[in-house]
């Protein structure tokens, strides 16, 4: 049985989709807010990642997932969960790092993550650093990038600040 629930973000609705056990998918929508909504185990461990997430502040953890693709696709998948929060890498780096001659190919699985967000494909950029395409619009990517660019410069600021006091 496939559950759904609705998650109301900073950047819009995000749909989750899930087994009953971990989470399939989770991408913006336009779905109606009288849609039935699921509440499962996986679903209050995914709403508790986001809010972590949009507060400005690293989860430490990541619910389960269960992303459904081919097999090159889960390893592209899982070579983005390795992407450090507030960091960007481009597809031909991860090419490399799976040994796969074709950028492009890297780019249509990153294009085809089920779990935006927690799979991080919004943290790939073009081999300039310039931002490229996102299946949910260059503005979100941009949020997201900058919410995290921020939580990580916050920490260097309070200590900073606290070791200007002494």
């Amino acid at each position: 049985m496939n559950h759904t629930a609705l998650y109301n973000s900073p950047i819009g609705p995000i749909t989750f989709t899930s087994d009953g056990k971990s989470l399939s998918g989770l991408s913006f929508c336009h779905i109606k807010a009288t849609d039935t909504i699921d509440s499962i185990e996986i679903f209050h461990k995914t709403r508790c990642w986001l809010d972590l997430y949009f507060s400005g502040r690293q989860p430490d953890f990541i619910p389960p997932i269960k992303p459904i693709g081919t097999d090159f696709q889960r390893r592209v998948w899982h070579a983005l969960l390795e992407i450090p929060y507030g960091e960007t890498t481009t597809y031909g780096n991860i090419a490399r790092r799976l040994g796969c001659r074709s950028a492009q190919a890297v780019g249509q699985a990153v294009g085809r993550n089920p779990i935006a967000i927690i799979v991080p494909c919004h943290r790939v950029v073009g081999s300039d650093g310039s931002m490229t395409g996102y299946a949910y619009g260059l503005e979100r990517k941009e949020y997201l990038l900058a919410l995290e660019s921020k939580a990580q410069a916050l920490p260097l600021l309070q200590s900073h600040d606290n070791e200007a006091t002494r």
